[in-house]
């Protein structure tokens, strides 16, 4: 077990797992928080990578805050955080940079990726449900307002007996990028007026 800390000082105890031989040759980790072996339904976070708001604290994004929602929600009832190397939506970091110069211009985050030759969202799940089933997880709890990470999950042999949704981490620095995520992802908070757009 290591202690995971968070700048605010908040601290818990975590065990975090290394997988060999994932479809996409990357270097995922999950990180076990709680009782997360007992768990007989574990809460599982998929988090996607974002340096710029997991490190940094970049308030472009919510990022951050979902991180450290998860960390906190999951060590109390027992699961795992799937931290994924999928940077900018699956893009990567110098890319996504370029794609925040685009969004500055007035692209949102979707059409910013697409500008740049690439899916609105390349994440691909596989690595995910491989990690899922070397950890023997027959069912989870999947903590995420993105459908398509159940239904990925689902079509990859994941049973994910529920979606529990995260709260909205809204500041008016981020709510075009939220209003976007609801509008164009088909994420399920409310609805693109409540960020003041």
């Amino acid at each position: 077990m290591v202690p995971m800390r968070f700048p605010d000082g908040f601290t818990t105890p975590a065990r975090v797992i290394t997988f060999k031989g994932l479809v996409d040759g990357l270097e995922h980790i999950a990180v076990g928080l709680g009782e997360a072996r007992s768990a007989a339904e574990p809460l599982v976070r998929l988090h996607s990578e974002c340096l710029t708001g997991d490190v940094f604290g970049s308030q472009r994004c919510d990022c951050g805050p979902q991180m450290r929602e998860a960390v906190e929600r999951i060590a109390e009832v027992g699961g795992y955080l799937l931290y994924l190397r999928q940077e900018g939506r699956g893009i990567g970091l110098y890319a996504k940079v370029d794609a925040y110069a685009l969004q500055d211009a007035g692209l949102d985050t979707y059409e910013a990726n697409v500008a740049l030759g690439y899916d609105a969202d390349e994440r691909d799940y596989t690595a995910a449900a491989q990690m899922i089933h070397a950890l023997e997880l027959p069912r989870v709890a999947l903590l995420s307002n993105n459908p398509d990470k159940a239904e990925q999950l689902g079509r990859l042999g994941v049973t994910v007996s529920s979606r529990v949704p995260t709260e909205v981490h809204w500041s008016p620095t981020n709510a075009r990028y939220l209003a976007t995520k609801a509008t164009r992802g088909a994420h399920t908070f409310e609805p693109a007026s409540v960020f003041g757009l």
